[in-house]
């Protein structure tokens, strides 16, 4: 039967993150093509996919590895299969708030979810204006930036005038950017949540040197009982970080607030950060991530393989198909708690 069944897609561009996944599907003997978004073509005319489900792992960073040209064509190509009712996985709706930290920040504010307080610009004229009425250390992020690209912190305003009057912030490729609230992390540790299927599945700790704001997980080199972790992506990247990482389980009102937060988002698979604010014990949530690319060794740090639970939950979604999307809360009426929860 399986062999009869269109292949499933697997969408990406980086070379290493996700060797552990075409593993899993190897060693299921699942048919998959991989297409490589750098360079890749469609006909919107087409009436039919040749695949079954096609899992999008777009990266925001996409543009640091020469692959500019496949961040905004993916937004035509996920409308063009959304057309076709083709099952995806993270699909526009997910993909459009992966590329915009200003939506993110828009979503949270609908939820009633603290963040680090930021305004959003399109010019340097006004990164002073925004930064009125904010704590420092302020950062200027780009809204497209993925891995921590572009972040800079600003320790005195005088700083960030002279960087603004000097055109050296970095505005990224959609040429908006947040001007935000440098949160310093309690504990000196922030908390990333691994949702799949919109619902919980892990969680770490990755306690941080304070150094860099790129906290891929699977760069990630040692416990934090100081046990090096076996890496099978990043692994150029990886000795540089310095970061270490220990299994957690949230609150239980933090794992439902992700879990809204990825159904209001529509994305099926994903990590959401955050940390303790030490200013003033807040818990504050600070990114969205519809790229997940799960902690590295996970046996030997949550002690189970993430990647079998990803590919148990593509062979369902392609078994089932396309499916319309599910109401969000802001859709459902006040009272229709039961709704949302099956929703859910």
């Amino acid at each position: 039967m399986r062999s009869e069944r269109k292949p499933l897609a697997i969408y990406h561009e980086h070379p290493d993150w996700f060797r552990p996944l075409f593993a899993e599907l190897d060693r299921r003997k699942i048919s998959y093509a991989r297409i490589d978004l750098k360079a890749h073509l469609y006909d919107p005319a087409e009436k039919t996919s040749p695949y079954s489900l096609l899992f999008n792992r777009m990266s925001p960073s996409a543009y640091l590895r020469g692959g500019i040209q496949g961040m905004f064509f993916t937004l035509s190509y996920l409308a063009h299969l959304e057309r076709l009712h083709v099952p995806v996985v993270n699909g526009l709706a997910a993909f459009t708030m992966e590329t915009s930290k200003a939506r993110q920040l828009t979503l949270l504010q609908s939820l009633n979810l603290a963040y680090p307080r930021a305004r959003v610009i399109n010019h340097a004229s006004q990164a002073v204006a925004a930064a009125d009425g904010l704590r420092f250390p302020v950062v200027v992020k780009a809204n497209i930036g993925g891995s921590g690209a572009g972040i800079v912190r600003f320790d005195l305003i005088e700083d960030l005038a002279r960087a603004a009057a000097e055109n050296r912030l970095d505005f990224g490729v959609d040429h908006t950017a947040l001007v935000q609230e440098f949160v310093p992390a309690r504990g000196g540790h922030i908390t990333r949540v691994e949702l799949l299927g919109g619902k919980f599945l892990y969680a770490i700790k990755v306690f941080t040197t304070g150094d860099s704001f790129n906290l891929c997980p699977a760069d990630i080199c040692q416990r934090s009982d100081g046990v090096e972790l076996a890496r099978s992506a990043c692994a150029l990247d990886a000795p540089k970080t310095g970061l270490k990482v220990e299994a957690y389980t949230p609150p239980d009102e933090v794992i439902e607030a992700c879990e809204r937060i990825m159904h209001e988002s529509e994305i099926d698979i994903g990590g959401i950060e955050y940390m303790i604010d030490d200013r003033d014990g807040k818990l504050v949530y600070y990114d969205i991530n519809a790229l997940s690319n799960f902690v590295a060794d996970a046996v030997n740090v949550i002690g189970f393989d993430p990647f079998a639970k990803l590919v148990d939950f593509l062979e369902q979604r392609a078994s089932i198909g396309w499916l319309p999307p599910k109401p969000k809360k802001s859709e459902l009426r006040s009272n229709d708690a039961e709704t949302w929860d099956a929703a859910l």
